[in-house]
């Protein structure tokens, strides 16, 4: 009796705990909206006219249907994946530079709660950036979507994936310069050569090759065939990948947490 009373208390606990970090996260980002839910409407806006509508009208069609609509997917998925990502990585590293990650290390908050807050922080961040993404997109082409499900699955599973991407990058960081680098170096190259702007089948032989060992091209190409219903990849084998990094990643972070890399000196 004792115990179930204590292993309800404790789930109790860990709601509180989970609630806390979560509400903690969003209202930091909805806090300062400018910076965080502005850009990415502007940017995609400026991306539909330049090349949607300027340089997509000299294109013609993609895919059976206009340029504009035919990148529209993948300019979705662009924001889930850099703010899901941002939002993670600036507000884990942010505690640690102002030292209110010590609070929650000493508190009775078990490493899983820890790592999930913070998660489920990048992954409404990065819901409610493909809204205002998608809902942007509306001025600009007719939405049509295939497989609602899908693209809601593949909306929350990219931006669980970057948020531990962010996650893992900010329990590195030494310094705020630090945080960047990864989204500088080696996110924003992958994004842009994973088939955002075009289908692998206009690149040469060789590139088609390449890209395929980018995983933002399974993650696009999954996304634009839940709007479309036809993509460059085998969709299955993009979930695999995909659930597959989702899983690496929870158990490398987690392994981070209780060693206390970058966390304990």
């Amino acid at each position: 009796m004792s115990r179930h009373l204590f292993s309800t208390s404790l789930s109790h606990n860990n709601r509180i705990a989970l609630h806390a970090i979560l509400s903690k996260e969003i209202a930091r980002y909805v806090r300062i909206w400018p910076q965080t839910l502005l850009p990415p409407a502007i940017t995609t806006t400026l991306y539909f006219m330049i090349f949607g509508n300027f340089v997509g009208s000299r294109i013609g069609s993609a895919g059976g249907v206009s340029y504009m609509e035919y990148i529209l997917p993948g300019l979705v998925m662009m924001s889930v994946i850099t703010n899901s990502y941002a939002n993670v990585v600036s507000s884990f590293f942010s505690a640690k530079f102002q030292r209110s990650i010590e609070e929650l290390l000493v508190a009775p908050v078990p490493d899983g709660i820890l790592l999930l807050g913070y998660v489920l922080g990048g992954v409404s961040r990065g819901l409610l950036t493909a809204i205002i993404v998608t809902t942007l997109s509306l001025l600009f082409v007719p939405l049509q979507v295939q497989h609602w499900g899908l693209m809601l699955a593949l909306v929350l599973l990219a931006s669980a994936l970057f948020s531990l991407g962010g996650f893992i990058n900010a329990v590195y960081a030494k310094k705020f310069d630090d945080t960047s680098i990864i989204p500088t170096f080696v996110l924003t190259p992958l994004t842009y050569l994973g088939g955002v702007f075009y289908s692998i089948s206009w690149l040469p032989p060789v590139w088609q090759t390449i890209s395929h060992f980018n995983p933002v091209l399974y993650l696009v190409n999954a996304f634009r065939y839940s709007f479309m219903g036809h993509s460059d990849v085998n969709i299955g084998l993009a979930f695999g990948l995909l659930s597959a990094g989702l899983v690496v990643l929870t158990v490398y972070a987690m392994w981070l947490l209780r060693r206390g890399t970058g966390l304990r000196s």
